[in-house]
């Protein structure tokens, strides 16, 4: 079997190594007899699949013991609405930064639930950067500051986080969750949907301060409070269990690249092949994102006619590259590199840029 070299925007790239002993267990997890999607969500053998996922994110991103770590469904955009419907308090609007499609998604959402108010825009950039700290303007009386932390449709990423004092700071970071060290203590919730950089779709990552937890309405409904879940360990139903174990695997093999601080190191060094590649083609490719903002985890980039990119991504297809066209709302061309895409296929995407630019520039 010949791999794709995958640079999907999700779902993504899965490590071979866990899609190979994902395989070997698949039937049979460690002598049940049944596979692990077969097993009762209260057994002892899939509880502590749920217990050593949750330690193993809390080992290798460096959770404090005063964060709850659940495993909920819904994805990220469940996360959109859940959060002011927990956090948002009357009269302390929840304070939004604009940076593009999915911080956009986050602020409608809240809309329908309480105040908002945007703190900082890059619209007029055409979301193509991330704002300056100095650009965000945070209401002293805030539920909460919410940003995106990388946006994969522009392909921009925050390179450093706001200091928001005593207003939670909030971030979804579905698409560069444990790709670099961060600093969790400076953030009252982190959430990520997982087919990115944690495994399959199926299970969302939430990592959430306990006194917000506990200061969460208690007006919704129980699925929807998080103090519901932490209470539980996130079994308060049946959970996306294949997917948890599927994580659990991931968080396993990232553990044993090194954690996410050689991660990051790797992901610098098979970025900078595509960007090198676009900063030295002379114009003939065209970087969209301004570069103090350009992703590490999605590569954004145009040809000088649409014609050319059309051609760049059949003739890619071909060479069994996928997932190159760019998003359906701004077109182009894009090159997601998450953690598990390996060096080797940045190595291949560059030569197949060199080469193609040789024949057509």
């Amino acid at each position: 079997m010949t791999r794709a070299f995958n640079f999907n925007a999700g779902p993504a790239a899965i490590p071979l190594e866990v899609l190979k002993q994902a395989q070997e267990q698949f039937v049979d997890y460690q002598g049940a007899g049944m596979s692990i999607m077969e097993m009762s969500h209260r057994s002892k053998m899939y509880e502590a699949v749920n217990d050593k996922s949750q330690s193993l994110l809390r080992e290798l991103f460096g959770i404090p013991e005063n964060y709850d770590v659940l495993l909920l469904q819904g994805g990220a955009s469940t996360q959109f609405a859940l959060l002011p419907m927990n956090l948002l308090q009357p009269g302390k609007p929840g304070a939004y930064v604009m940076t593009g499609a999915w911080a956009d998604k986050a602020l409608k959402e809240a809309k329908l639930v309480g105040e908002t108010v945007v703190s900082a825009s890059t619209e007029a950039d055409k979301f193509m950067r991330m704002p300056t700290l100095s650009e965000i303007e945070i209401p002293g009386n805030a539920s909460y500051l919410h940003l995106t932390s990388n946006e994969t449709i522009g392909g921009t990423q925050f390179k450093e986080f706001p200091e928001t004092g005593d207003v939670p700071l909030i971030a979804d970071m579905s698409s560069d969750i444990l790709s670099k060290p961060v600093d969790v203590s400076k953030f009252g919730v982190i959430y990520a949907g997982a087919q990115k950089n944690l495994g399959p779709s199926g299970v969302t990552l939430v990592i959430i301060r306990k006194d917000l937890v506990e200061n969460g309405s208690k007006s919704i409904p129980a699925m929807f409070r998080y103090s519901t879940h932490a209470k539980s360990g996130s079994l308060y139903n049946t959970p996306p269990s294949f997917s948890v174990y599927m994580m659990n695997l991931v968080l396993e093999w990232i553990k044993n690249k090194g954690g996410v601080a050689q991660l990051d190191q790797i992901n610098q060094s098979k970025t900078k092949l595509i960007y090198d590649t676009i900063d030295q083609s002379g114009g003939f490719y065209i970087g969209c994102a301004q570069p103090q903002s350009r992703s590490l985890m999605n590569i954004t980039f145009r040809i000088q006619n649409e014609e050319l990119e059309g051609l760049f991504v059949k003739e890619s297809e071909k060479e069994g590259f996928v997932g190159l066209k760019g998003h359906r709302d701004v077109g182009g061309l894009r090159a997601s590199t998450y953690n598990a895409v390996p060096l080797e296929s940045c190595q291949a995407l560059q030569q197949f840029m060199v080469d193609f630019q040789k024949r057509n520039g």
